[in-house]
C-alpha cells in the first residue's frame, strides 16, 4: 500500500531518534500511542534551547527572563492556533490533563448550589469523570451518568438527552474514545447542554493527534488536551473562554494578579515543557505548507490530511486482527466514526503477557490494562478484566503498512499451538 499518510510517514520518521532502536534484531514499532507519542528532534531541541541559553522566571526585565516570556507567549499562541480560540488569553498550561481538570471542576464547584447537576459518560477516561464525582462530597452537586448502548462501545445519545434538565450545570464529553477510538458527536451533545443553559467540557486527549480541533465548531466552553499525545513533552493544555475564564473563582495567591491565563495558573510553570509544546505543534504546522503560511491554516491543513490518510492504514490492520480466530475485538459498529485506536484480547493469553511477548520477541510496543477508562472497558470487555484488562494499539505519524503486517502476523502466531 502506498497513500499520502504512509509518504508523511516516511518523511517524518528520520526526525524520530526513538524509531531507531531495535529489540531481537528488529526496530521498535510503536503502537502506544494513545498512551503517548514519540517526540521529533526539533522539539527535543527547542527544549535544551530553552533550558542551556533561556532559562529564567518570567516577568522581570533582564535579558532570559523577557526572553522566556517571549517564548512562553510563543507557545501559548500556538496552542491557541492549535485549537482555534479566539485568544491566547484562553489557554491554560498546567501539568497534564487530569490535574488541569480538577483545577477546572474546583473553580467551577465554588459556583454550584446543593442539587446543580453535572453529566459525565461511561465511555470517559476517568480525568473526565472524577473530578466532577469530587463535587458531590465537595458542594452537594448531583452527577448522571450517560449510559452506553449494549454490547457497544459507543454512547447511548437518547439516554444522555434525557439526563438534561434545568439543573444541569455541566456536561463532561470525550472528543473520542481513548479505549476504543469511538467518535463522540460533541457538537450535537454540546448544542443540546447549551440548550439547557449548561456548560461543556471536552477531553480532547485522545483525539488531538488525529484530528483538527476547533472549539468554537465543536460547541465546547472548556477544552482540554495533553502534549506529550501530539509528539510533545509531558504539559497538559486547556482552553476556557475568556468571559468563562474570568468569572471562575481558580484558587490563588493574594498577590497574582489574575489576568489573562494568570487567572487559573498558580506558580512557575513548567517552561521547558511550554517551549517544547510550542515546536511541537509548529513541528505538525510545518508538515503542510511553509511558514509564510498562518499557523492554524497549516496546523488544521496537517490534521486533516492525517485524518484523511490514516484511515486506510488504519482499516488494513483492524482486517487483519479481525481475520484471526483467537483475537477478539472490542470496537464501536461498524459505521461508527473512530480514531485509529483498537482494543483487543488474545484467548488464553493475559493481556499483560501478550503485550510483553510482543515487545521481547517482535519489537513491537502495545499498551494494555483499562488506560483508566475503567468504567468502559469493565462494561464493553468484561470477561478481559480477568486477565488484566485489554490490548490496544494505535496509530500514529510514524506508523507504516509494514510496521501494522508485523503487529498482525505476531499475534497470528501467539495463536500457534
Amino acid at each position: 500500500m502506498s497513500t499520502l499518510y504512509e509518504t508523511l510517514a516516511a518523511r517524518v520518521r528520520p526526525a524520530f531518534p526513538a524509531l531507531a532502536r531495535t529489540i531481537a534484531g528488529r526496530p521498535i514499532a510503536y503502537f502506544d500511542g494513545p498512551g503517548g507519542t514519540q517526540v521529533p528532534r526539533p522539539v527535543a531541541d527547542a527544549v535544551a534551547d530553552y533550558l542551556l541559553n533561556h532559562n529564567a522566571n518570567d516577568g522581570w526585565a533582564y535579558r532570559t527572563s523577557v526572553e522566556t516570556g517571549l517564548a512562553l507567549q510563543r507557545a501559548r499562541a500556538a496552542a491557541a492556533a492549535f485549537v482555534n480560540a479566539a485568544s491566547t488569553d484562553e489557554i491554560v498550561f498546567g501539568a497534564n490533563m487530569t490535574t488541569l481538570t480538577f483545577d477546572i471542576a474546583r473553580a467551577i464547584g465554588r459556583s454550584l448550589t446543593p442539587g446543580d447537576e453535572i453529566v459525565v459518560t461511561d465511555l470517559d477516561h476517568h480525568a473526565n469523570i472524577d473530578p466532577w464525582i469530587a463535587l458531590t462530597r465537595d458542594y452537594g452537586a448531583v452527577i448522571k451518568h450517560a449510559p452506553l448502548l449494549a454490547d457497544r462501545a459507543q454512547l447511548d445519545l437518547e439516554a444522555y438527552e434525557r439526563l438534561l434538565g434545568p439543573r444541569t450545570r455541566l456536561v463532561a464529553i470525550g472528543l473520542s474514545s481513548n479505549a476504543f477510538g469511538t467518535i463522540n458527536p460533541v457538537e450535537r451533545m454540546a448544542a443540546a447542554a447549551h440548550r439547557q443553559g449548561a456548560l461543556v467540557f471536552v477531553d480532547a486527549v485522545h483525539a488531538a493527534a488525529h484530528a483538527p480541533l476547533d472549539v468554537a465548531a465543536l460547541g465546547a466552553d472548556m477544552l482540554a488536551f495533553s502534549a506529550y499525545k501530539v509528539y510533545g513533552p509531558h504539559v497538559g493544555v486547556a482552553y476556557c473562554r475568556d468571559a468563562l475564564l474570568e468569572r471562575l473563582d481558580f484558587p490563588r495567591l493574594a498577590p497574582q494578579t489574575p489576568v489573562g491565563s494568570k487567572r487559573a495558573e498558580s506558580g512557575t510553570l513548567n517552561h521547558e515543557g511550554i517551549v517544547g509544546t510550542g515546536a511541537a505543534i509548529e513541528f505538525l504546522a510545518d508538515l503542510s505548507a511553509a511558514g509564510d503560511v498562518p499557523l492554524r491554516e497549516r496546523i488544521a491543513a496537517t490534521m486533516n490530511r492525517l485524518a484523511s490518510e490514516e484511515r486506510a492504514l488504519f482499516d488494513a490492520l483492524v482486517e487483519g486482527l479481525r481475520a484471526l480466530p483467537h483475537v477478539t475485538l472490542y470496537e464501536p459498529p461498524p459505521d461508527a466514526a473512530r480514531h485509529p485506536t483498537v482494543a483487543f484480547t488474545v484467548r488464553d493469553v493475559p493481556a499483560s503477557d501478550v503485550a510483553r511477548r510482543l515487545s521481547d520477541d517482535h519489537g513491537l510496543f502495545v499498551s494494555h490494562g483499562n488506560f483508566y477508562a475503567a468504567t468502559a472497558v469493565a462494561r464493553i470487555a468484561p470477561q478481559a478484566n480477568a486477565g488484566g484488562g485489554v490490548v490496544r494499539a494505535g496509530l500514529a505519524l510514524y506508523s507504516t503498512r509494514a510496521e501494522t503486517d508485523r503487529l498482525v502476523a505476531a499475534l497470528a502466531a501467539l495463536g500457534d499451538p
